[in-house]
Parts: C-alpha cells; sequence; structure tokens
C-alpha cells in the first residue's frame, strides 16, 4: 500500500520555492552546510522538531529535509484573500497567539494522517542564543496520538541572519545538522511526554554543540 503522501500541487510549489528562492539564498548567500539529509524518511508522516532563532528558520528548515513541512502560522494570516489560499497549500495551518489552542493540534493530526510533515519548535518562540531552555510537550503529545517518529534538527547561524532593528538578511554562516529518529512516546502519560521531549532537546542541543 501506498503511503499518503501531500497533495501534488503542494509538491511541486515546494520545489519551486525552495530551488528558486531559498536553496540559492542558503547556499550562496549564507554559505549554508547540510548534514545528516540522509536520515529524512520521504514519504509518510513525520514531525521535525528544532530550536528557533530565526524568522527565517521555517523555509530554511523545510527546504533542508527535502520534503513540504506543514508550520503553525499566525491565524491572523488566514483573514488574508490569496495569502491564505497559498499557505494552506504549503500545509500551513492556524494557531491563536498566546494561548493553548486544541485547534492546532487538530490540525497538526490531520495534517499527519494525510502524509505530511509537520514542524515544530520545541522552545515555541525563538530564543536569542538558539537554545531550548524551556521545551514544550506539544511535538511529543502530537507525536503520541499520531504514532509517529520525531526527527530532531539544529540550526546554527541563524540568529545572525537578522540584526536587531534591520530589515535587511546578513550574510552570516549557517549549519543544518539532521539527527536520527526518535521514537514516540507509547502513551499520552506526563512522565512519557517530558522524556521524550528530553531525548529531542538533548539530540538538536548535541548537534547544535557541533557548531559549524
Amino acid at each position: 500500500m501506498t503511503a499518503k503522501r501531500e497533495p501534488l500541487v503542494s509538491l511541486w510549489l515546494y520545489h519551486a520555492f525552495k530551488w528558486s528562492v531559498v536553496s540559492p539564498m542558503l547556499k550562496v548567500y549564507l554559505k549554508g552546510c547540510i548534514y545528516g539529509a540522509e536520515n529524512v524518511p520521504m514519504e509518510g508522516p513525520l514531525i521535525v522538531v528544532s530550536n528557533h532563532a530565526s524568522d527565517f528558520d521555517p523555509p530554511i528548515l523545510s527546504s533542508c529535509v527535502g520534503r513540504p513541512v506543514a508550520f503553525m502560522a499566525k491565524e491572523e494570516l488566514f483573514r488574508v484573500p490569496v495569502l491564505k489560499q497559498a499557505i494552506e497549500l504549503y500545509g500551513a495551518y492556524p494557531v491563536k497567539r498566546g494561548a493553548a489552542d486544541r485547534s492546532a493540534i487538530r490540525s497538526a493530526l490531520s495534517c499527519l494522517e494525510n502524509g505530511w510533515a509537520v514542524g515544530l519548535f520545541l522552545q515555541g518562540t525563538r530564543t536569542p542564543d538558539a537554545r531550548i531552555p524551556e521545551p514544550k510537550l506539544g511535538a511529543a503529545l502530537i507525536a503520541a496520538k499520531a504514532k509517529v517518529p520525531l526527527l530532531p534538527v539544529s540550526l546554527w547561524g541563524t540568529e545572525a541572519v537578522f540584526r536587531k532593528g534591520s530589515s535587511v538578511p546578513r550574510s552570516v554562516p549557517v549549519t543544518v545538522r539532521i539527527g536520527q529518529l526518535i521514537e514516540p512516546p507509547t502513551s499520552t502519560r506526563r512522565e512519557e511526554l517530558e522524556a521524550v521531549t528530553r531525548d529531542c532537546t538533548t539530540a538538536i542541543h548535541t548537534l547544535h554543540d557541533l557548531g559549524r
């Protein structure tokens, strides 16, 4: 039986945007290095977990794993005609900022049921040093409910892409390291969610500590 995949139109848009914009900028302007791409399953549901330090992180992360990745996006973006349809084709789903949003969890589970890779930043928000001091349990919870593996990814150097007060990205070296798959929790018990979240955080920090 063939595994479910994201719609062909989403796959086409992903590759068009990747090869025309993201990949050239990452490889040339940001001198990007990518390690561990062979660890990414190219089909089937997957949760990609990462650190987060820049607005550039979602497109960089999606480009480097070689397949479309569905991310949460501010619900306000879904009120804009045309933009709403465009970001939905990329797999984006709405989340209410500053509130626990069960509908976002349901949307993530729906994406996974349809064969998407779903991207989640463990800290939930950006951190200035790209570390994960207070990882959230959401990724592990979704993994437990969907029974899908988690893929830890480290984004190194993206915190320097934008200097405070500037809207122009800087040409700084960026390194992306993709780790080994981590099995999902066997239940939604808090102890199990915390254990898997620690495993993900440790894996990302270990990759990040390798530096450039």
